[in-house]
């Protein structure tokens, strides 16, 4: 039987044990985008911890799809210098760290009018413009020239962000997605832009480096993407050789019942969110899948490896208020994390003092 703690490899990617520090914005990048050393810091911490394999928050592959302020940015050659010292540090201290790259479409953080596949009202209200296909071939050669800095900066592999409602996630979504073209209409049609934007990255990197991507397992929106849609798109993924799939759910903005990150006693009493579409995944995907929402205790990874319905355990929340929380379990520490899911780390964020939990 699998055991959390064996080593594992993704590709050629070696990694230490089966758990993975899910991406979150951070907010402890420079007004360029640049990694600070308080950022850096985190990502050794983490390392130190014996994380297997750490996924940054996501960084801006154009400055018109960066989601939040002090944001990490991979969108202009001149920040390689800084982007180099993450993946230095984090390899000095043992782990791996993969790059993950986005773009926020509609949901962007910019003073002009956003843009996404559709006319979408953003966070206040306004609405974007839908993209013209040029403008779509441009975003698709911006996420393999971020995937091609990744790879020089040092990182050990990208992961494609096309969940949460961003823009990949908004073409990929009937409820967001309401174009006539090649890009709307059938889920083969709204996946075209995420298997292009593969194409980039893969061409931009080469066949010997991982690639991952996060999905929405769901949107939780009325006509938004479902769990057989995304089972469809992770079967086209798979074909265009992407090398992992992380499943995650819900928008970070808009009517979802669900947001990307729950929180209060229900998102503590509420299971593992997205369980059951991993478990579907797992049965027709050969790729690994790595699962992430919810998972507090050993017990529960444990059980979902036995299971065989997930390969990898991602977790956020639990990693920001405890970073050695992995190498604690792995020492027989057994209790669950003592993250409460009542978002506290989003305050400093906030405060423009970067994540952490101001309760442990």
């Amino acid at each position: 039987m699998s055991n959390l703690f064996e080593m594992t490899t993704i590709k050629s990617l070696e990694l230490l044990n089966r758990f993975v520090r899910s991406a979150t914005w951070e907010g402890m990048a420079d007004a360029q985008g640049a990694p600070t050393d308080e950022l850096n810091q985190l990502m050794a911490d983490l390392a130190r911890g014996e994380v297997g394999l750490i996924i940054t928050g996501h960084a801006y592959v154009r400055p018109d799809g960066q989601a939040s302020p002090r944001q990490m940015g991979a969108h202009r050659e001149d920040l390689l210098p800084s982007l180099t010292r993450m993946p230095q540090e984090v390899h000095a201290a043992g782990g791996r760290i993969a790059l993950q790259l986005a773009h926020a479409g509609a949901y962007a953080l910019v003073s002009e009018q956003a843009v996404g596949p559709w006319v979408i009202a953003n966070q206040d209200g306004k609405k974007c413009r839908a993209l013209s296909r040029d403008e779509i071939r441009e975003i698709t050669e911006a996420f393999g020239r971020g995937a091609a800095l990744a790879q020089q900066a040092g990182f050990d592999a990208v992961q494609i962000h096309a969940a949460h409602g961003y823009l990949l996630s908004q073409f990929l979504s009937p409820y967001y997605n309401r174009r006539e073209d090649g890009y709307g209409g059938s889920v083969e049609n709204r996946a075209r832009l995420v298997l292009e934007v593969l194409a980039a990255v893969r061409q931009a990197v080469g066949d010997g480096f991982p690639v991952l991507v996060k999905l929405n397992s769901d949107d939780f929106i009325e006509g938004g993407l479902g769990v057989s849609a995304m089972l469809r798109v992770a079967e086209l993924l798979q074909e265009a050789g992407i090398d992992a799939i992380e499943i995650s759910g819900g928008t970070i903005w808009g009517p979802s019942r669900y947001h990307s990150v729950r929180s209060g006693a229900a998102a503590l009493t509420g299971g593992i969110y997205y369980r059951e579409a991993a478990r579907q995944a797992k049965a027709r995907l050969r790729i690994p899948v790595m699962l992430v929402g919810g998972i507090r205790a050993l017990e529960e990874a444990e059980d979902l490896l036995a299971r065989d319905e997930a390969d990898y355990i991602a977790l956020c929340r639990p990693l920001i208020r405890e970073p050695d929380l992995i190498q604690r379990w792995a020492a027989g520490r057994r209790e669950p994390s003592g993250c409460q899911s009542d978002n506290a780390c989003y305050g400093p964020i906030l405060a423009g003092k970067g994540i952490c939990c101001p309760l442990k």
